[in-house]
């Protein structure tokens, strides 16, 4: 009874996340386009509304009334076509799409949206739309293995575009291997999940620090760090997407604040402290960051330092440490840490665990010329209070927050896991 009615409720909970969510579903040259018809079906029967875009190609194995009558829209084929609902088709449906899904995804379509080529209906829409995009490759085993097709895959996912690894079977082709197409309940079961992550934190307030700090020495100079912010940033505007309700306390940067999220700018160590403190006792996560300067100078000079023979010499003192104020206060919230180091990554990680009473803290190198400061991947260890440790391989920062994240969302359920949900009277 608790299977079926667990069965039941999930059913129902796939048809609350896909009702009005606008599909925009790409078919290609391939011989399991077949099973794309499937696919559309099981959107729409979800409540999604789907519109369908082929290639020339496509068209030679399926037709575009089958896409049309399944679909219940007209079917895109040809940029240079009459005009039917889209002013220019390509960008209306590129800005349509709340998610774009390549069913199959040829390895030519595959390597055309890898290196940015728009040559048709289909390449264009995807290079210009900003929905997230999943590409379900389907293929010739010895195509899908070929390194030129593994390195296209491995681009797109480096870029946050979704694979949906192919299955392992009998081929079209006579052969045994990898490359066929994932069933169509499997495909739509990836977008349910999408949109049930798009609401993974609904609820959660989560505060994010991010960029370096600035330590004024006089109205032009200041003493700071490499940090460009592009960690936090990348944070802030994933737990947003999840549902979140963010705050974002930020040092200098260039970057534009993510939509969604509430900004808080500051300039020096202690205008965090403040603007952190402010709002700590409101959230349920601090996810810090931010590269704070350690020291200031102990006096900073009203007019600009002028230059003069002999040396100059800076009394510094230290800075509040925002993060161990927090552990100290810690009530509900999860505290995650990051730890910038050059040399003995896991010493000064689990030291800085334990003294600033966090959940979890990810330690990278940033002495790496391809992780840390002002660069787009990173590469951590991430430690725990429990004495576990993960090793993350080199990735985008956009991977890498949607991974802390996911970490974070796993910290609350173990501890909701320890509630009485029906406590006896």
């Amino acid at each position: 009874m608790a299977t079926l009615l667990t069965r039941l409720s999930s059913k129902a909970m796939d048809n609350l996340l896909l009702k009005g969510k606008k599909i925009v579903l790409g078919v290609t040259g391939g011989i399991a386009a077949y099973k794309a018809v499937e696919v559309v079906s099981r959107l729409r029967k979800a409540g999604a509304e789907v519109h369908v875009m082929m290639t020339r190609e496509a068209t030679e194995f399926v037709t575009e009334l089958t896409f049309r009558e399944i679909s219940g829209n007209p079917v895109a084929q040809d940029m240079w076509a009459k005009v039917q609902q889209y002013n220019v088709e390509h960008i209306a449906l590129a800005n349509l799409a709340d998610l774009m899904l390549i069913v199959p995804a040829t390895a030519n379509v595959i390597a055309k949206a890898a290196v940015g080529i728009a040559d048709d209906l289909m390449t264009t829409t995807i290079l210009a739309t900003k929905a997230p995009l999943f590409f379900a490759p389907a293929m010739n085993t010895g195509m899908y293995e070929n390194p030129a097709t593994q390195v296209n895959l491995s681009v797109l996912k480096e870029r946050g575009f979704r694979i949906i690894e192919p299955a392992t079977g009998h081929l079209a082709c006579g052969v045994e291997g990898k490359g066929r197409l994932p069933e169509p309940a499997a495909i739509v079961q990836e977008v349910f999940d999408f949109f049930a992550e798009a609401k993974a934190l609904q609820g959660k307030r989560i505060l994010v620090t991010a960029g370096g700090t600035e330590e004024a020495l006089d109205p032009v100079r200041f003493l700071g760090n490499r940090s460009t912010g592009r960690m936090g940033y990348a944070i802030a505007e994933i737990a947003a997407k999840r549902g979140a309700e963010v705050v974002l306390v930020s040092g200098p940067t260039s970057l534009a604040v993510p939509a969604g999220v509430r900004a808080v700018k500051i300039r020096s160590a202690r205008e965090m402290e403040q603007a952190v403190l402010a709002e700590y006792d409101r959230v349920d996560a601090v996810i810090k960051t931010a590269a704070v300067a350690d020291y200031r100078p102990k006096e900073t000079a009203p007019q600009k330092i002028k230059k003069s023979d002999g040396e100059l010499t800076l009394t510094l003192v230290r800075n509040p440490d925002i993060l161990y104020k927090l552990g100290q206060h810690k009530k509900h919230q999860v505290l995650v840490g990051f730890a910038a180091e050059t040399n003995d990554l896991e010493t000064y990680a689990r030291k800085k665990l334990e003294k600033k009473n966090l959940d979890f803290i990810v330690a990278n190198d940033v002495s790496a010329h391809d992780a840390g400061f002002g660069t787009d991947t990173n590469r951590v260890q991430i430690f725990y209070r429990d004495g576990r440790e993960e090793s993350q391989p080199l990735m985008s920062k956009a991977r890498l927050a949607g991974l802390i994240l996911d970490r974070l969302k796993e910290q609350w359920d173990e501890m909701s896991e320890g509630i009485e949900l029906f406590p006896k009277s």
